[in-house]
């Protein structure tokens, strides 16, 4: 670029200073990172939704199995209502020990000693597998939180580094020719902390109500254990 050019682009252009502009009057390399960090919080905004609608669909499911489960319906039928349909959270690991009970019996009783460790097992694998499912994606707002005012900055400061590269050529340090340039750049950090600051407040809040989903099923898979456990020892002794 030469004097003359890089003259040109440290004037402000008459009527500056909205958002857009400041975003067209950027070098390139600003550009870039302003456009991927827009891009990065559309993203997070759309796991942000999803995961609320995702764990408010869960609780919901979860209040209603509890009910019916400790409404004094028996096992058997609870799970004839649910084996054929598609379930999650405590359904889910309700019907996996089910299923792993109803195998046992279905083979003649013979494995009836290490039942209640299998269960065991199932209720664990199954916790892991709803936890695994609730907290996917919930990484990408971490890491946007984490990196994007480092990636802002990294704008901020090439912006910064083009608009003293063009006050050198005008050899004019006025406000009006410096502050265009280092508006410019400042955007860029403006809009990583904007990317930044829901990403981080929103894993945070979501990592809680996954925890949460968590201890709650741990509950559940101790509570049932200790049921299936009793039937077993029952049948054992009968």
């Amino acid at each position: 670029m030469n004097p003359a050019e890089v003259t040109q682009a440290a004037l402000p252009h008459a009527g500056g200073g909205s958002l857009l502009e400041l975003f067209w009057q950027a070098h390139i390399v600003v550009k870039l990172v302003m456009l991927g960090l827009i891009a990065a919080s559309v993203w997070c905004w759309a796991i942000i939704v999803d995961k609320s609608l995702l764990y408010a669909r869960t609780r919901r499911a979860m209040d209603r199995f509890e009910e019916v489960f400790w409404s004094g319906q028996s096992l058997d039928e609870l799970y004839r209502s649910l084996h054929n349909r598609p379930t999650q959270g405590l359904a889910t690991l309700f019907t996996a020990a089910m299923r792993e009970w109803k195998r046992s019996f279905e083979g003649g009783g013979r494995s009836m000693a290490s039942l209640s460790q299998r269960i065991d097992k199932v209720l664990d694998v199954s916790i892991q597998r709803e936890t695994e499912r609730l907290e996917a994606r919930l990484l990408v707002l971490a890491t946007v939180g984490a990196s994007a005012p480092f990636i802002g900055l990294f704008g901020t400061v090439w912006g910064i580094m083009t608009a003293f590269q063009s006050i050198a050529a005008s050899k004019n340090t006025s406000l009006a020719v410096v502050a265009p340039g280092i508006a410019e750049a400042l955007f860029a950090t403006a809009i990583g902390l904007f990317a930044a600051i829901p990403a981080v407040i929103a894993y945070n809040k979501l990592q809680a109500e996954a925890a949460k989903a968590q201890g709650r099923m741990e509950t559940f898979a101790d509570e049932f254990s200790a049921i299936l456990s009793r039937q077993i020892d029952e049948r054992v002794a009968a």
